[in-house]
């Protein structure tokens, strides 16, 4: 029976017999360039005439409701499906027709990890570095950093079985970065994590893109948007409805202060007195959202209700995101 050393090389080697073809010349300043994307499933167009590019060093990230179609979108600009129309252009190559060039080039933390469970931490850097014909030498160089970068370690000849669901989500980031890509793709990084795991990969990810490393996201988490995006776009039903940088989507399409009322008498002082002192309000379940220009008449009216409690803040991302999508729950 083989040794685990032996499983090792023999995987190493049998990736590595894989030939490898020389990178394309990046025109212009685009790492992404997606135009009039098109993808149907039967009836359903999911994705329907999306347009947008990514600039080198910039981290852009792309939010919509489930079901808008993101991950539709990262498939086909990856080459994993092929679209209906339109044409993408990924590391200067067209796709789907030269995919498998462009993705050598490409580093992808998907949704759900998929480490190897049979092999240690170390082992599954060496194993995933040979898919791209990396000398061993440079990988004994580059796994190290790349540990200490995932604050991994000390974990190197650990069991992937034994890891975290933070520690498993940070190698993933790790293994991402082994044939050192020139678009890092991340489909929702931080799902599942804790806030302490969830800090840790933000942190990462800001290294990398104080590194000049160009970053495609997709969230659900607001607040990580706005920590990481330089730009950001919202699409809804497959079609893009809104592309900016964070700052300017907020100023052009909700008001910059936001009074949340809630207690037993909430919605009775909506309806009596909050849709006359604001410029909007929703109601979602006992909370009513008050959005104003200045909320200074909402917060001196409420001072003077007992029966209801509130929580004044400034407009954030997840405004934004609501106001565009809708509040209803997608499945």
């Amino acid at each position: 029976m083989a040794t685990r050393g032996e499983r090792v090389n023999d995987r190493v080697a049998a990736v590595a017999e894989q030939p490898v073809p020389i990178a394309a010349a990046i025109v212009g300043n685009a790492v992404l360039r997606v135009q009039d994307l098109r993808k149907r499933y039967g009836d359903l167009e999911v994705v329907r005439g999306l347009t947008f590019a990514i600039r080198r060093g910039e981290c852009f990230a792309l939010l919509g409701p489930n079901g808008a179609g993101k991950t539709t979108t990262l498939r086909c600009c990856l080459g994993l499906i092929d679209p209906d129309g339109g044409s993408i252009e990924l590391v200067g190559e067209p796709v789907p027709k030269a995919a498998r060039e462009a993705r050598i080039r490409v580093g992808v933390v998907p949704q759900m990890d998929n480490l190897d469970p049979d092999f240690t931490v170390r082992e599954n850097l060496l194993i995933y570095g040979g898919y791209f014909r990396i000398r061993r030498s440079i990988l004994d160089g580059r796994i190290p950093r790349l540990l200490e970068f995932a604050g991994l370690a000390g974990k190197a000849q650990t069991s992937i079985r034994t890891l975290s669901g933070g520690m498993k989500r940070r190698l993933t980031l790790a293994r991402a970065l082994i044939n050192d890509p020139e678009l890092l793709i991340l489909d929702e990084p931080t799902t599942g994590l804790d806030p302490q795991a969830r800090h840790l990969i933000w942190d990462g990810l800001r290294q990398l893109l104080k590194q000049g490393k160009t970053i495609l996201l997709t969230t659900h988490f607001m607040d990580e948007a706005e920590r990481l995006a330089t730009r950001l776009a919202v699409i809804d039903h497959g079609t893009m409805i809104a592309c900016d940088t964070p700052h300017a989507l907020l100023e052009a399409h909700v008001e910059p202060e936001v009074v949340e009322v809630y207690g037993e008498d909430a919605r009775a002082w909506a309806a009596a007195r909050g849709r006359a002192l604001s410029n909007r309000l929703e109601i979602a379940g006992e909370t009513a959202f008050c959005y104003a220009n200045d909320a200074a008449p909402l917060l001196a009216d409420l001072a003077t209700h007992s029966g209801v409690r509130y929580l004044h803040r400034p407009a954030n991302l997840e405004d934004l995101f609501i106001k565009l999508t809708g509040r209803e729950l997608r499945d």
